[in-house]
């Protein structure tokens, strides 16, 4: 029994083969046309993330272009077969180069989309959010890499500082921050250090014992060989001193 070939196929084989050798761009619009469903269809498996469809569609017509520029109908490959891996892997570079707001391996990039889009299928299979457990054991990964993939999810978009952060419209930027006290401090510690300079070795020695080391004025005496009265006394002398300055 004669078995022929499906019209439209032959017609793709010989769109193929003309493109080929001719490398005419009105063949190549012609045969971007025909696919266009393909890559159309597999832009749609990364419908989950926050890519905007129309984006994911010009990735993937880019993928179906280079596939068509290298494919070669002499090896009787069927053009799908070789059009996916390419239109595919042109998706994931989209994703790895210019998705991910700040850098993060690839590796993990790779893990976090597997792990997104495993968590919607689990989600529904479950009835709630899987655990990463159940994650884990779904997709080959410890518990471990499961949670570094899903913090790293959150460098995958960033805030802009000029988005609106509170009902009132203000921006993010505004409300990022706080005044430094420590600044209104500086001309008072320029005017300590002055008068420190100016204390007897002995006040400055227990000052700093008992202020920055936090010491007792019975452990400054065992530290230094006085006493706790005179301790006591020399710290009131330098305090008064200080207070006077």
């Amino acid at each position: 029994m004669l078995v022929t070939a499906h019209p439209a196929a032959s017609h793709e084989r010989s769109l193929f083969e003309e493109y080929a050798r001719t490398r005419s761009t009105v063949v190549r619009a012609d045969l971007v046309e025909r696919f266009l469903p393909l890559a159309r269809r597999l832009a749609g498996r990364y419908g989950y993330s926050d890519e905007p469809f129309d984006d994911l569609v010009q990735v993937a017509s880019l993928g179906l272009i280079k596939a068509i520029d290298r494919f070669d109908p002499a090896k009787g490959t069927r053009f799908s077969s070789f059009a996916v891996p390419t239109i595919l892997g042109e998706l994931k570079r989209h994703f790895r180069d210019r998705g991910w707001a700040l850098h993060v391996p690839r590796t993990i990039q790779d893990r976090t989309l597997r792990i997104t889009r495993e968590t919607e299928r689990l989600s529904t299979t479950l009835g709630r959010a899987p655990t990463a457990a159940e994650l884990g054991e779904a997709l080959g990964l410890t518990v471990e890499e499961v949670i570094e993939a899903e913090a790293a999810a959150s460098a995958y978009r960033t805030d802009s500082l000029d988005a609106p952060a509170d009902e009132d419209g203000a921006p993010l930027v505004d409300l990022l921050g706080a005044d430094d006290e420590q600044f209104a401090l500086v001309d008072e510690r320029t005017t300590l250090a002055v008068s420190w300079r100016g204390l007897p070795r002995a006040q400055r020695q227990v000052l700093r014992l008992r202020f920055v080391e936090d010491l007792t004025q019975r452990e400054i005496g065992e530290r230094i060989g006085y006493s706790q009265m005179h301790v006591s006394r020399l710290l009131r002398d330098a305090i008064a001193t200080l207070q006077r300055s």
